[in-house]
Order: C-alpha cells, then sequence, then structure tokens
C-alpha cells in the first residue's frame, strides 16, 4: 500500500503549475488500467486455449462464509469505488463548457463499469476457487498454467504505475479539501508556497503511516466504503438538497445527470 505514495512527490508544488501534470497523470493512469484490463483478458484467452484454464463454480460455496453478512462485505467496496463526487466541481470549472459536464460524467461511469466488470469476469475465469475477495491481490503471484512470466509481470507493473498516477489526483482534492477546513479565509493555496509545501508534506507522512499500518488494502476499502464513501455519496448530497428545498435562502445546484 505504501508504494502509490511516491506517486505524491511531483504534486510537491502550488497547484498553478500542477493541473497540467494532473491532467497527463491522469489520462495515463487510464490508459493504464485499459492496458491491465487487456492483461488480463489476454492471459485468461491464453489459458483457455491451453487447456490450462480453472473451471470457475457457478455458484457461491457458503459453507466457506463464518457470517453471512460477509456476503455483504463487497457492497462497501463498491460504493467507494464510484465515489468521486469531491472532483465534479472542480473539473467542471475547468471545461471550456459547462453542458460538456453531463457526457463526461457518463462517459467515466462507463468507462470504470466496463474496466471493473472486466478485470473481475476474467480474473474468476483465470483463477477459479482461488480468486481472492479482492481479484487484484491475485496478481502478486505468478497465475500459472504456462503463462509466460512477462505477461505477469506486465500486468503487476501496469497496475502499480496506475495506483502510482492516479494518487496525485486523489491527493490534489484532499489538500484542498484540508486547507479550506484548516484555514479559513486565508488567501488561495496556489498562492502560499510555504504553507503548500507544509500541508503537503504533512499529509504525505500520514498517509505514508497510515499505509505501512494496514496490513490489507481491502480493509481500508471497506471501512471506507461503509463510512466516509457513503457519507459523501448519498447522505451529503441528498442533504443539500433538503436543505436547498426548505431554506429561505436561494441555493444554485449543480446537476450531473
Amino acid at each position: 500500500m505504501a508504494a502509490p505514495t511516491a506517486g505524491g512527490i511531483p504534486s510537491m508544488r502550488p497547484q498553478t503549475t500542477s493541473h497540467d501534470s494532473l491532467r497527463f497523470t491522469s489520462a495515463v493512469s487510464i490508459l493504464l488500467a485499459v492496458l491491465f484490463m487487456l492483461i488480463t483478458m489476454g492471459i485468461t484467452v491464453y489459458t483457455i486455449f491451453s487447456g490450462t484454464a480453472k473451471m470457475p463454480r457457478m455458484l457461491p460455496d457458503f459453507s466457506r462464509l463464518s457470517s453471512p453478512f460477509e456476503l455483504f462485505t463487497a457492497v462497501p467496496v463498491i460504493v467507494l469505488a464510484f465515489t468521486f463526487h469531491f472532483n465534479v466541481h472542480p473539473i467542471r470549472a475547468e471545461l471550456s463548457k459547462a453542458s460538456d459536464m453531463k457526457p463526461a460524467v457518463r462517459i467515466s461511469l462507463v468507462l470504470c463499469s466496463v474496466i471493473y466488470a472486466a478485470v473481475g469476469f476474467f480474473g474468476f475465469l483465470l483463477f477459479g476457487d482461488d480468486t481472492m475477495p479482492d481479484v487484484l491481490a491475485n496478481f502478486d503471484r505468478s497465475s500459472g498454467s504456462g503463462v509466460p512470466q512477462a505477461l505477469n509481470d506486465a500486468a503487476r507493473l501496469s497496475y502499480a504505475l496506475h495506483l502510482v498516477l492516479v494518487f496525485p489526483l486523489l491527493h490534489y482534492s484532499l489538500r484542498v479539501n484540508v486547507d479550506e477546513l484548516l484555514f479559513p479565509g486565508r488567501r488561495p493555496l496556489a498562492t502560499d508556497t510555504r504553507r503548500f509545501v507544509a500541508l503537503t508534506a504533512a499529509l504525505m507522512a500520514a498517509l505514508y503511516v497510515l499505509a505501512i499500518a494496514i496490513p490489507s488494502i481491502w480493509t481500508l476499502f471497506q471501512y471506507t466504503g461503509s463510512t466516509f464513501a457513503v457519507c459523501i455519496s448519498l447522505i451529503f448530497p441528498g442533504a443539500i438538497v433538503l436543505r436547498c428545498a426548505t431554506s429561505t435562502i436561494a441555493c444554485t445546484l449543480v446537476q450531473v445527470q
């Protein structure tokens, strides 16, 4: 988990110069995610045609569950995967036409859904009963089945680079929100280099310690997906709408359908 924090190093400068870098790093990270999906599909197809693929179960094996509540552990991860609401308004502000935001959101949702579904489906075909709750953890070791080691290494490398390059985009939103929370009314963060560097260094140190201390990314996904992600995705938007509907103060809401 500590490796993606290395991606925060390029963002250690004021945001007036990092928007361009975030644009390029996020684009490359998407391409790497697609590459990871294609490699996974390629490995799976190779094992199927070579006759070394493992026949997956068509129905779940409930005997392995220690509690029926384990069936719902995937829900927080799904909620977290589609929680990117905090970047909607910054992205919309940078678009030349506000009307481009709707197709941008729709394309993003479709692209993410296709990548998630394809990796999960072909990963299950590839690993069979050995598929872990987090299918990405299966790529920590060789997939076997006579697959060239270069393909296994390429799958690991593409996903690792994807995490490294997507980290600055998440870190940007975190830094802006923490700055507004701790230093309300101050001049913009991009114009205060000392505050920018100090806040970035503190956040990077805290994230690195958490990455070392938490042994499993699956645990982090479950916790954040069932707490923060639910608030950001479901509770806070509904609360804002109710507040605007009952308040006498005029509220301007940006609807993204």
